[in-house]
């Protein structure tokens, strides 16, 4: 069996909108949790993440990674930090934590450190990883709606006799976080490089789960050349799934040097079955593996095949990624503006009309291909609270809505009507909430 190598190194156009008033009901929970095997929000709703990886710790400048990953249709980015045994440490948490709710995603952030302990001789333990997210523990405080603590990344190598200890090292951790006071969703990493093919993780995850007094931890396999054909995927996965646990494919990509992992599967059965997965990775990948770059040197338009087969393809991030609705009301800090702001001198689109009926929308295309585009309303209440809100406008060089989420959208001709779903209808005074669609077309898209 090889081992994995490591990877140093994944206008607005204004509208009506009408309204009712409202109270808006408390929130019963807080945060990201477990409920029967799935990932859940506060509110209930589920949650399937559809993501990539940044390799943030080997380029901290290359932040803009984090926008667009989002404008390809993403909810999450899964973040890789460091602890200071091997890389780092990073110590940008407050910076990462903006740019996650500034862009709207759920961040999975991940201490690398500990990839493949007890066969790299310079990789940390768990134990050591858990020490570095209590001592950032004050900086993570109240970011449990869209913030999950990977613990560490692949903590084991290949060695037997130190993946044996997974059990234990993992509970211990767990432990220890919850009591430096974490109440985040955490995720465990499998050994053997993550890819867990003695099922060390598989048969022991009940007795891991159950040492979370929270019982909010979920399971991450990644899956390379050890999941090369349909069979060994769907069992994996599977049996998760028959035992009610929680499960994620934290990394995959379409080719590796210990093997051909069947993308096709993954992709196909975590989407028919509602388990999430997240992709290796945005860009910046080396020492043999450059093939696993989504995009060529961070650049958004530069997709690469495994990029457009992610992004664009059956089952893929835009065909099903959905983001998460605690957004839907959540509005970035303003001091950390998105990279789409107008500057100050300019009033943004979207501001509210006076009034206490104020109301009004903003379209944005948020990315663009040879034949399609996807794009993206936001509905703003104005100085009232609201409750339910339609938009409606007018294509005007033959588009064509192929699929749309958090929104009902109708069609007739180039009209276009969208009306709220059950869960985004409420608005506070000032507060927004956002749907998207992807589009067909060709042309210039006005």
């Amino acid at each position: 069996m090889k081992r994995k190598i490591a990877v140093m190194g994944a206008t607005a156009l204004m509208m009506l909108a009408s309204m009712m008033f409202f109270v808006k009901p408390a929130e019963a929970a807080v945060g990201l949790r477990v409920d029967a095997g799935r990932i859940v929000e506060a509110n209930g709703s589920n949650f399937v993440m559809r993501g990539a990886s940044h390799a943030h710790i080997w380029y901290p400048s290359q932040t803009s990674s984090f926008a667009n990953i989002k404008a390809l249709g993403a909810n999450t980015v899964r973040v890789v930090l460091g602890s200071g045994q091997r890389w780092g440490p990073s110590n940008d948490i407050p910076d990462i934590v903006n740019l996650c709710r500034t862009n709207r995603l759920i961040c999975v952030l991940e201490v690398h450190d500990t990839t493949g302990y007890g066969d790299e001789s310079e990789a940390a333990t768990l134990d050591q990883a858990a020490s570095y997210w209590i001592s950032k523990r004050s900086e993570l405080a109240g970011t449990e709606n869209f913030i999950v603590v990977n613990i560490g990344n692949e903590p084991m190598g290949n060695n037997a006799s130190v993946s044996a200890t997974w059990p234990t090292a993992t509970s211990n951790a767990i432990r220890r976080l919850r009591t430096a006071g974490f109440e985040h969703m955490l995720m465990v990493d499998a050994p053997m490089w993550g890819q867990d093919w003695q099922f060390i993780m598989r048969n022991n995850a009940q007795a891991v789960f159950n040492s979370d007094p929270q019982r909010n931890t979920v399971f991450s396999i990644h899956m390379y050349g050890v999941f090369d054909t349909a069979a060994e995927v769907t069992d994996y996965l599977g049996r998760f799934r028959s035992a009610g646990l929680p499960i994620v494919v934290g990394e995959f990509g379409h080719d590796h040097s210990d093997g051909n992992p069947d993308e096709e599967t993954i992709m196909s059965y975590t989407q028919a079955n509602g388990i999430g997965y997240i992709g290796w990775s945005w860009s910046g990948n080396s020492g043999g593996v450059d093939y696993l770059d989504m995009v060529t040197n961070f650049n958004p338009n530069q997709l690469t095949s495994w990029g457009q087969r992610f992004f664009n393809g059956a089952n893929g991030i835009r065909q099903t990624s959905r983001e998460a609705t605690w957004y839907s009301g959540a509005t970035p800090p303003p001091s950390t503006p998105g990279p789409s702001t107008p500057p100050p001198s300019s009033p943004p689109p979207s501001t509210p009309p006076p009034g206490p009926a104020g109301c009004s929308a903003t379209y944005t295309v948020t990315g663009q291909w040879q034949g399609g585009f996807q794009g993206e309303v936001r509905v703003t209440a104005g100085a009232s609270a609201i409750r339910g809100w339609r938009v409606t406008w007018t294509f005007a060089n033959g588009q064509r809505i192929t699929q749309a989420w958090n929104a009902t959208i109708t069609t007739s001709g180039s009209n276009v009507t969208a009306t709220n779903v059950s869960y985004n209808g409420n608005l506070g005074p000032r507060a927004s909430t956002t749907f998207g669609f992807i589009g067909s077309g060709s042309g210039s898209n006005p």
